[in-house]
Order: structure tokens, then C-alpha cells, then sequence
């Protein structure tokens, strides 16, 4: 398997009170899958989007240095929760779309992929610590997208309508969207955590190396 893929992850914000700290997080599991595809995960700090360097933003310098092949948009923390995440996660995707680069986008970044995108977000029931079948799994041609047909599910908000650009891949069974991904950019994004599973589904694997195009 090649390791020569980079790819940018973003972090959740964790605020602890105890000691007056706030802290980028991320989980050793995502760390793990992501080793699993093939690639070498790279943190993406979030305050950096607040700094300049030479009248720079030094997120542009950062992304410049580490030069990331792919982008993943990690889960955790709501949209509107820590501003400087939100910041940071719209300029990784204006940042991607220029460059033409892969992006990922799972729970969280599901929905910042598709609030970026122009649409919004509601509140759901049922969908927090429980799995649940995908009652529709294709494209716009009814092709198999390679996506699991049960999934673990973590979230209280869905997007509410398929964002402009962008198809449907997979719907739960009370018509939530659960996956979706870009007509012309090479960029999808699920809203179950694949890094969740207690064994990696090979389903998954297999379709986000494809997607970064990390061949074994």
C-alpha cells in the first residue's frame, strides 16, 4: 500500500474547563482508518485561521508547506459551536475546490460541505448512538456507490435538502440524507463515522481510496 498520500484532517475544539484550555482534538480511531486506506493523516490546527504572516493568512502558508493531497472534514462539535473551526473548515474547502483536490466530509463535515454549498440544516430525532440500514444506496443512474448497507449513526441535525452541485447517495429509512456526494468535484461525504466501526468496513475503505485515489 502506498504512504506517500497526505492528507489533511480537521479537528474538533474541545474547551477544558478545568484548565482553562482549548484544545484541537482528534480522534485516535479516525487516525487509525486513515492509516488503514493508506494515508498519512495531518492535523489541521484551527487557530491558526485567526493569524497572519506578512500579510498572509498562515492557514495559506501552512497548506502550502504540508501540500496535502486530500482533505478529510472530521466529525464533532455543531456548526456555529467554535467560529474558528467553522472558518478554518470553509477556507480548507474553498482551498480544495481551487486545487481540484479529493475531499471527504463525515457527519459533521458532511453538513459543513453542504452548508458551504448553500443549503441548511434541521433538527432529527432518532439518529444519536444507533445503526440503522440505508433504504436507497446509488447515484443519480441507480449505480451502486459502494456504500454499506448498515451504518452506525451519531448526529441530531441533517441536511435538509441535497445542496446545489451535489446528488444523493444514500437516504435512511425515515428520508434523511446520509450520504451525498459532488457532481464534478471528486468529493463525497457520509454522515455515519466509518472510524466508529468496531472492525473497518472494507465497503468504506474501498470506496474512499478510490475517491484519493490510493491504490494498493
Amino acid at each position: 500500500m502506498s504512504n506517500s498520500v497526505r492528507i489533511a484532517v480537521t479537528q474538533r475544539i474541545d474547551f477544558i474547563e478545568s484548565r482553562s484550555e482549548t484544545r484541537d482534538a482528534l480522534d485516535q480511531r479516525l487516525v487509525d482508518w486513515i492509516v488503514t486506506l493508506g494515508g498519512i493523516p495531518v492535523p489541521v490546527p484551527n487557530s491558526i485561521i485567526s493569524k497572519e504572516k506578512s500579510n498572509t493568512n498562515l492557514l495559506d502558508e501552512w497548506l502550502m508547506a504540508v501540500a496535502p493531497d486530500a482533505l478529510v472534514l472530521s466529525g464533532g462539535n455543531d456548526i456555529n459551536e467554535y467560529s474558528l473551526r467553522d472558518r478554518t473548515e470553509f477556507a480548507l474547502l474553498n482551498w480544495a475546490q481551487a486545487r481540484q483536490l479529493p475531499v471527504l466530509g463525515i457527519c459533521r463535515g458532511m453538513q459543513l460541505m453542504a452548508t458551504w454549498a448553500g443549503t441548511t440544516l434541521i433538527s432529527i430525532a432518532g439518529h444519536v448512538d444507533t445503526r440503522h440500514e440505508l433504504n436507497f444506496i446509488g447515484n443519480q443512474d441507480g449505480l451502486v456507490a459502494g456504500i454499506p448497507r448498515e451504518v452506525n449513526s451519531y448526529h441530531n441535525h441533517a441536511v435538509r435538502d441535497c445542496p446545489e452541485g451535489f446528488y444523493v447517495l444514500a437516504e435512511s429509512a425515515d428520508a434523511v440524507i446520509e450520504a451525498i456526494a459532488h457532481r464534478q468535484l471528486n468529493w463525497q461525504a457520509c454522515m455515519w463515522h466509518p472510524e466508529r466501526e468496531p472492525a473497518f468496513n472494507l465497503v468504506d475503505i474501498n470506496r474512499i481510496r478510490k475517491l484519493f485515489g490510493i491504490t494498493s
